[in-house]
């Protein structure tokens, strides 16, 4: 519930504030893609401003999140090198303890072990 309230907090205002900058910014502007010919170009792409300022950041958010992805590999190949060295001990474990069984290496808790008996010092 209280995980719905602060999405409620925070996607509220920020709809309100795409709407207003929507309703601000609807004239077209013109991105040009050819660096050579200003007047005409011959890659270029006309949109109204808020969609261009809202593409622009969904780019720059996904470009974002793929560099923090990158720079996070070395901690998931680690993880990964970790949980195979985990399985495997475990599987080690699992040997060992059968192993123990079948061969009585561990003695039985039932039977306590025999008493020294040591006989008095000469003398």
């Amino acid at each position: 519930m209280l995980r719905k309230i602060i999405t409620a907090l925070i996607v509220v205002p920020l709809a309100i504030v795409l709407i207003a900058l929507a309703m601000a910014n609807r004239q077209n502007a013109t991105v040009s893609f050819d660096p050579f010919s200003a007047n005409e170009p011959a890659a270029a792409l006309t949109l109204p401003l808020f969609a261009l300022i809202i593409l622009l950041l969904i780019i720059g958010v996904v470009i974002g999140g793929v560099a923090a992805w990158l720079g996070q590999s070395r901690w998931r190949r680690q993880a990964r090198r970790l949980e195979r060295e985990v399985a495997d001990l475990r599987r080690k474990l699992d040997a060992f303890e059968g192993k123990t069984e079948e061969t009585g290496i561990v003695p039985a808790e039932s039977a306590p072990p025999p008493r020294l008996k040591l006989r008095p010092p000469a003398g």
